[in-house]
């Protein structure tokens, strides 16, 4: 159902600073890309925040009817930390203190990162390109980019002309940064001897002998920038014009600001037409950091083993929290808020379940007409989800008034409420009940023990009866009885 005619959306672009009537490039279809994270630790709290933002505006261009490609990318090629010069790359530093394969790095964290956002019912995007699949890709923009004449080769690495580039366009579109003011600010660091100013960002660093992850390149055995990931990664699956690119609010400058120079040092054209940032996340009204211990990751909200929180909460609650707040405002989270989140968001749940049950009348005394309306203006406003929760909260009013006969609906009216309160409670907001939540752990858990059970399966086919009891009796112990019989193992729990 193609609702998005009936409705005009304004998005803040970030490029602009200003609310902007949103016009798709295509008619029908909407290509969103979003920075994904680089593996190599757990997910951050704070990026959750960010990618949730953008679950809930792929979710309601979905409900709206529209044709999304959303594309959300896998940082995996380590790069230097802040894109620097010197040193050592994130994951290649896990990897030597971990003593394992880089890849093997790559694989544990983007399995966590998954599995974080399983459990916030993120929708998966529509493709998950990652930084080492797109080699080619890159190392053929940077050829573009030297044959354009903003791109220079030192010693075996090639870097980006920021000022030549100046002359014919802005660097700084974005941020609102003077290239002169850049240059006042810059201080002279060691390794910077090969670029020709410090403003200068690498498109392919040269590795160093100790350096793990290295391709060949026409320059040397090396690695791509970090920038340069995203536009090559972008403008395969989007072209070389799309309508948003998202990220979070830290990456405004430098990384965004170097993908709209890179975008126009080799097409001659500015990539995106809405650029979208995600404010960001503060614990206790401070910044999160792990050098104060102001933190606080996933998992520990989640299962309340944590000394910032009083208890546990469920990935809804905290869900419903993060939505009670604009992407682009600053977000504290704290206990009280938290509980407060939870309490409000038990009283949306119960007030959806006492509507299935809920009397009809042959008048209103609510229209519920103008009260869906009112929710897709919230949402057509930027994406505004407090002011959609306050209109949730005049439903769960008059469902409350319904049980005690001192409001009234029609049978028509009903089923408008029900729908709307579904589609945007549980579609855009990505909320669940507690039974959903407890099937979808359910299912992980009966995925997990189908694993073990084939672990032991092999054991057994080798031999090795020591693991093949031991996974039997410590199931056992968790309460999951094994039952092997002729057409192979069951369990109990």
């Amino acid at each position: 159902m193609q609702l998005y005619k009936q409705h005009t959306i304004k998005i803040y672009n970030s490029l602009t600073g200003e609310k902007e009537l949103f016009t798709p490039i295509n008619q029908d279809y909407i290509g969103m890309y979003v920075c994904g994270p680089t593996v190599y630790s757990n997910v951050h709290l704070g990026n959750v925040r960010t990618f949730m933002s953008f679950d809930m505006i792929f979710r309601y261009f979905k409900h709206l009817g529209y044709k999304v490609r959303y594309v959300r990318n896998i940082t995996d090629a380590g790069h230097l930390e802040n894109d620097a010069d010197v040193g050592e790359d994130k994951i290649t530093k896990k990897a030597r203190l971990e003593q394992i394969e880089p890849m093997e790095v790559v694989q544990r964290y983007t399995v966590d990162f998954h599995n974080i956002l399983n459990t916030f019912n993120f929708l998966p995007p529509s493709i998950e390109p990652t930084a080492t699949g797109h080699i080619i890709e890159q190392i053929e923009l940077i050829k573009t980019i030297i044959d354009n004449g903003f791109g220079y080769q030192v010693n075996g690495s090639v870097y980006f002309d920021v000022h030549k580039y100046n002359k014919t366009n802005n660097y700084g579109i974005l941020s609102k940064r003077k290239l002169e003011d850049l240059i006042h600010n810059t201080r002279e660091l060691d390794g910077q001897s090969d670029k020709r100013n410090p403003q200068d960002f690498a498109l392919w660093k040269k590795a160093e002998p100790t350096h793990i992850m290295r391709w060949p390149s026409p320059w040397s055995d090396g690695f791509p920038g970090w920038h340069l990931e995203c536009t090559a990664m972008s403008t395969k699956y989007l072209g070389e014009q799309f309508d948003i690119h998202g990220g979070g609010m830290d990456l405004k400058f430098p990384h965004h600001e170097c993908e709209i120079a890179q975008n126009q040092a080799a097409l001659g054209k500015a990539p995106v037409n809405y650029w979208m940032h995600a404010n960001m996340l503060e614990l206790n009204g401070a910044r999160m950091s792990k050098s104060t211990g102001n933190i606080i990751n996933p998992n520990e909200l989640l299962s309340g083993k944590n000394d910032k929180m009083s208890q546990a909460f469920s990935p809804s609650a905290i869900r419903f929290f993060m939505m009670q707040s604009s992407y682009r405002s600053v977000l504290d989270l704290t206990n009280d808020g938290l509980l407060a989140s939870e309490k409000g968001f038990n009283r949306l749940m119960e007030a959806i379940k006492l509507l299935q049950n809920s009397p009809t009348s042959k008048t209103s005394t609510f229209n519920v007409q103008e009260w869906t309306q009112k929710c897709y203006d919230a949402m057509n406003d930027d994406f505004n989800t407090p002011i959609l929760i306050a209109h949730l909260f005049e439903a769960v009013k008059i469902i409350n008034g319904l049980k005690e006969q001192k409001s009234t609906l029609t049978l028509e009216d009903l089923e408008l409420l029900k729908h709307t309160l579904n589609a945007f409670v549980f579609d855009v907001l990505g909320l669940q009940t507690e039974g959903q939540n407890q099937e979808k752990g359910a299912s992980k858990l009966n995925g997990t023990v189908e694993l073990l059970i084939q672990l032991r399966q092999e054991a057994r086919a080798n031999k090795n009866w020591a693991l093949s009891d031991q996974i039997r009796d410590q199931l056992l112990e968790l309460g999951i009885k094994l039952n092997d019989g002729k057409d192979g193992t069951t369990f109990n729990i």
